[in-house]
């Protein structure tokens, strides 16, 4: 692979990883879950995928 792919499929598995935990959290918040261990556990996700796309 070249630079640029490499860049690419690094990029878009970082973006999908960062919506997914985007989503979730979205999906307990909607069904008023904001506290507990799902929530903890989601907004750990959801910090770890924003830290390594802005790392990135």
């Amino acid at each position: 692979m070249s630079g640029i792919d490499d860049f690419r499929f690094k990029s878009h598995y970082l973006l999908i990883e960062l919506d997914a935990a985007t989503s979730t959290m979205m999906m307990l918040v909607s069904s008023k879950e904001v506290a507990g261990a799902k929530w903890d556990a989601a907004a750990l996700r959801h910090h770890e995928a924003f830290h390594a796309w802005s790392h990135f």
